[in-house]
């Protein structure tokens, strides 16, 4: 899917570089299509990375995606400057001025906060209110997923003892749910979080469904029913050395961090990390985009 984004966005030149179809807003003016609208409410610190690696995945299908990045009006970023939010970014405000075929809510470093105790927690509230209405899907991700699950079902969170950090296998719980199409029996997804949420609590909540998990990192891909919401506890979308980013970003400040889990060769830092997720992560976005959005929203949806 060639995605449509602003001719000036950072992201535009390192995904061309890498042969993903990009159009500007120029272009896809000239072609007499309806494109998917996607809105991705970015609560990641290091956006345009974030944003980056987002794109990179939803532009791996056929149709052309209108992408609205959409940030916290009531709340200060400390590492995306205030003229690029400014620039490439729409508030909440005008967010909810209009409807969208799916929606985006990223993770956010606040996990070890009560979900009332995140500044922009009202904020975000709103937000999800707006998606169950006007959004066909929405797929929240690592903390969005913990946030969403307790926004609609109020499934708690729960604070571990160490930090569950690395790559881990995971295995299909529902191998015909067409989210987990073409998907090995066990893929694998890497893992950076301090808190998780219980299997059993999923499980007796008859508005879920459990679609992957893993022995070791628990819950990893939940549904609703009605196939409106999608959440996915884990980081499919980081680069290959995201995790290294933030093992040596944390060993550098002085912090206690283990090495991440079946992520450096031989578990040795010093050897450069390699993807071996990348697959499942297109196929899962291309999944999400195809069987939750296309296939589903009606044509004057939005």
């Amino acid at each position: 899917m060639p995605i449509r984004i602003q001719a000036d966005l950072p992201a535009r030149q390192t995904l061309e570089n890498e042969n993903i179809f990009v159009m500007t807003e120029q272009r896809a003016a000239t072609q007499d299509i309806r494109p998917l609208k996607i809105a991705i409410v970015n609560l990641m610190p290091t956006k345009e990375a974030t944003e980056t690696q987002l794109l990179r995945l939803l532009g791996n299908t056929p149709l052309q995606i209108d992408i609205s990045l959409v940030r916290m009006k009531g709340h200060v970023s400390k590492n995306t400057s205030q003229e690029h939010l400014e620039r490439f970014y729409i508030s909440s405000d005008e967010l909810c001025r209009h409807k969208y075929d799916g929606m985006i809510i990223t993770g956010a470093p606040v996990e070890q906060l009560a979900f009332e105790d995140v500044d922009y927690w009202d904020e975000l509230c709103s937000i999800m209110n707006f998606a169950h209405d006007n959004a066909f899907c929405t797929l929240y991700i690592c903390w969005g997923a913990q946030a969403g699950l307790y926004h609609w079902y109020k499934i708690q969170k729960h604070i571990m003892e160490k930090k569950m950090f690395g790559v881990f296998a995971n295995r299909r719980i529902v191998a015909t749910d067409p989210l987990l199409r073409g998907f090995d029996d066990t893929f694998y997804v890497p893992t950076s979080r301090h808190t998780t949420v219980s299997t059993a609590d999923i499980l007796k909540n008859e508005n879920l469904v459990l679609l992957a998990d893993s022995d070791v990192s628990g819950v990893t891909i939940v549904k609703s029913r009605n196939n409106r919401e999608i959440f996915m506890t884990g980081h499919l979308e980081y680069d290959a050395d995201t995790l290294a980013n933030e093992y040596w970003r944390d060993r550098n400040k002085g912090l206690a961090i283990d090495v991440p889990k079946n992520y450096f060769p031989n578990d040795d830092p010093k050897n450069a990390p390699v993807s071996f997720w990348r697959s499942t992560a297109h196929l899962f976005y291309s999944n999400w985009l195809n069987y939750y959005v296309y296939q589903e929203t009606p044509f004057n949806y939005v």
